[in-house]
């Protein structure tokens, strides 16, 4: 059976050809759409992104030159170059075939189809379609979320021990986890070590700063869009949930989000499905939440600045990162981390930090926690 994903546009003028391919691709898990035309085919592709496209090459207008096939071909490739498109000709029609196949075709049918024949060319062409939009994936997270050299979280303290016990027993659930603590805590840190040691470590962890998004980018950012959404909408755009399917969405920050923007986010969380903006299709994910937040959600809630139903359903397990005052005996392997990575950044021979000098940053309280001290050494160096 194939993924009941995966999602086949059929375009022919005959009735009796689009019941019979629905009815056969239907029996072998697959999703259909039908069109009757190129331009039913068409308006079908805006609405409704599919995996391949199955398209005859002769319509009513023109019945035997597949002219309106071919410019239909050209049509899709401009409305997406990544959509394979398997063309049907009627049998010795072969020249036809291969004139569809030089403009960018991906393979053919003749009419009457074998139905073997047809479910492998559509099957496979799926893979390759999945295959080639992974990779784009795999481009985007490179851009956006997997930032090589990440620091490893130093936390030899006591006062770090509970954060790393229940970093080992969530981990590797997935359970929603909520990382509070005073800026520069490291709670990203903690959001990173809590996806290295889940089931979905070898899928993207994304990043979000919540705090960082207005609200006209809010839907478009975490839930993606559709060509011609809002002005600027040249193309489909990928949203964070889509990005972290099957891995861990990460929204820092989350206690700055607007009220008006909790409920959709709610949803999402609640449905594990959302709409891109300007979209009809209902996209499901499956991704892991984990939060983080330098304020007391609970008195946002008592506040009314935070719906109660949205932080319990963030706040499944909480993890709170201690200031960096209450572990002073990290101090010594965060100075050695920091010092080395900027002694490389910038050239420098920099030959450790002197007693006296280590002693003074100890006993320093650091408002501004682990990133205080990061700062202070960059300078020194």
């Amino acid at each position: 059976m194939s993924d009941p994903r995966a999602r086949v546009l059929v375009a022919d003028d005959q009735k009796d050809v689009l019941e019979a391919l629905k009815l056969l691709l239907k029996t072998e898990g697959f999703a259909v759409g039908t069109a009757a035309s190129p331009a039913e085919a068409l308006e079908q592709l805006e609405d409704h992104p599919c995996d391949v496209a199955l398209i005859d090459l002769n319509y009513a207008r023109d019945t035997t030159s597949g002219r309106e096939g071919l410019e239909l071909l050209g049509r899709i490739q401009q409305l997406d170059s990544t959509l394979p498109v398997v063309v049907m000709t009627a049998w010795g029609s072969v020249e036809l075939a291969v004139e569809a196949m030089r403009r960018g075709a991906r393979d053919f049918v003749e009419k009457p189809w074998d139905n073997n024949r047809l479910l492998s060319i559509l099957r496979t062409q799926v893979e390759l379609a999945r295959a080639l939009r992974r990779g784009q994936r795999l481009e985007l997270e490179n851009q956006l979320l997997r930032a090589e050299g990440v620091p490893p979280l130093i936390a030899e303290s006591p006062a770090m021990q509970p954060v790393l016990e229940l970093i080992a027993r969530v981990g590797p659930s997935d359970a929603n986890v909520l990382i509070t603590g005073e800026n520069g805590t490291g709670k990203s840190l903690v959001a990173r070590a809590l996806h290295s040691v889940s089931l979905r470590a070898d899928a993207p962890l994304v990043t979000v700063n919540v705090g960082g998004l207005s609200e006209g980018l809010f839907e478009s950012e975490l839930f993606g869009h559709v060509k011609g959404a809002f002005t600027d909408a040249k193309t489909d755009r990928v949203g964070r949930f889509e990005l972290a399917d099957g891995g861990t969405l990460f929204l820092d920050e989350i206690g700055e989000l607007p009220l008006s923007l909790q409920v959709k986010l709610l949803r999402a969380i609640q449905h594990r499905t959302f709409k891109r903006v300007g979209g009809t299709e209902e996209i499901r994910v499956d991704v892991r939440i984990v939060c983080a937040t330098n304020r007391k959600l609970e008195d946002e809630v008592r506040g009314g600045r935070f719906r109660e139903d949205l932080f319990y359903r963030l706040n499944v397990i909480e993890i709170r990162v201690p200031p960096l005052r209450d572990r002073p005996e990290d101090i010594p392997e965060l100075l050695a981390q920091f010092v080395s990575r900027y002694a490389a950044e910038l050239g420098k021979q920099v030959h450790g930090v002197s007693p006296d000098a280590l002693a003074a940053l100890e006993r320093y309280p650091y408002p501004g926690n682990v990133r205080e001290l990061e700062n202070i050494i960059e300078r020194g160096v």
